[in-house]
């Protein structure tokens, strides 16, 4: 979790990372001037759309001040898609993949998906694709 000086500009880094079922994710804030949070995209939290594997439980971080941390064991295979709830809005979002997942139909990743309340168009457009991820395994901010 990261920002610029001023805070006009939010992210995580990476934005896009592949990691072996059982695995632990851990988010560190490294931005001094903002709060984060690292929330999976789930009906639970703040009545968002469903973007993580249907078996796998969600999380929000709560927010971490800086130099605080998060971590989370991911066991079910798939994608995750996750947000920082006060700067989804400026799109900042992330994409994690769990194994080999069967791959959702492409249109459910870069669009709305059913149920919740809308994604920012900002947010959608920044996801990582997947091709991407299993490709390269890390993609850091642009």
């Amino acid at each position: 979790m990261q920002g610029n000086a001023d805070g006009s500009q939010v992210w995580f880094d990476p934005i896009g990372l592949r990691v072996r079922p059982g695995q632990t994710v851990r988010w560190i804030n490294k931005d001094p001037g903002n709060s984060h949070t690292a929330t999976a995209y789930h009906p639970k939290n703040f009545e968002r759309p469903l973007r993580i594997p249907e078996s796998a439980q969600p999380w929000n971080s709560d927010y971490l001040l800086p130099n605080e941390s998060f971590s989370i064991t991911l066991t079910a295979e798939g994608v995750y898609d996750i947000f920082c709830v006060p700067h989804e809005h400026a799109g900042m979002v992330g994409r994690i993949i769990v194994g080999q997942p069967d791959r959702p139909p492409a249109d459910t990743l870069s669009t709305q998906t059913a149920g919740g309340k809308p994604i920012p168009e900002i947010a959608l457009r920044a996801f990582p694709s997947i091709d991407e991820i299993m490709r390269r395994g890390v993609i850091r901010r642009a």
